[in-house]
This record gives C-alpha cells, structure tokens and sequence, in this order.
C-alpha cells in the first residue's frame, strides 16, 4: 500500500542561496514575483530578508544556513511542512556547512520533495502546471527501516 500527501495548490516553498548566488536567486524572484507570491514563501536568514525587500511579500525567516538554518529547512521537510527547495547553491566553494546542506538536500530525495539547484531548474520547477494544482506525491515506504530489530 503506497503512502502518499497531498501537496496544495498553494505550496510551502523553501528559498535558500549561498553568498555568491544571492544575487541570482534575487534576479530569480523578481522575475517571478506574481507566481511566487500566490506560494508561501520560507527562506534562511538574510536570504529571507532580501526576497521579502525585494517582493514585497511575506517570508517566514529561519536561521542563516550555518547557523542552523539548514537543518531548520531539513527539519520542516521531515515534518512535511514544506513542498519545494529552491537552493541556489554554489559549486565552486566549500562551505564550513557543507555537512548541512548535504543533510538537507538528502532530506529532500528522502522525503520526495521538488527541488531546484539552479536557475534552469527553478524555472522548470516553477512553470510547471503542477506547481499550480494539487500533487499527490508519493512517499517512499521506509517501514523496513523503522520496523528494523534495533
């Protein structure tokens, strides 16, 4: 028997970016501002305040990444508090945080959520007519693992 939830037309999305990739994702958001203002908007610490300067719109603010932001986002995937990731990250620096950010982003695979690492990806995620409709996601069937003799 599969498990699934029920993603709303109105989905819970997450905003993240690395330092060198603020800009971009900015960029991003204004070119998007109607469709993502129909959304719930989450986003990591400065990041947040910059999108919501920048829409005009309400962002629920987390932690900045390394100071627990990350796992606040992965925390909010593995409660299904959320829908999608969009995490602009950069390739080209190691971070102090890497460790989170892998955490986060195998949450995302764990727990079936869209994600979007870049902006070809974002804008795919983002026009896609499911963005705008509900979406039974299927859920994987961990109940081997957490039925497991310990």
């Amino acid at each position: 028997m599969q498990t699934t939830k029920v993603l709303k037309a109105r989905k819970r999305i997450a905003l993240i970016a690395h330092d060198h990739k603020k800009a971009e994702l900015i960029e991003w958001a204004i070119y998007n501002k109607t469709v993502l203002s129909r959304h719930e908007l989450y986003a990591t610490g400065t990041t947040g305040k910059l999108i919501e300067q920048a829409l005009d719109v309400s962002v629920r603010k987390l932690l900045s990444g390394p100071l627990g932001g990350d796992q606040q986002i992965g925390a909010l995937v593995a409660t299904g508090e959320l829908d999608v990731i969009i995490f602009f990250w950069d390739p080209m620096e190691a971070l102090p945080h890497d460790p989170d950010i892998k955490a986060l982003l195998r949450l995302g695979v764990v727990w079936n959520i869209p994600m979007a690492s870049n902006r070809a990806s974002a804008d795919f995620l983002l026009t896609s007519p499911l963005m705008h409709q509900e979406y039974e996601a299927i859920l994987p069937d961990y109940s081997q693992y957490t039925k497991r003799q310990v």
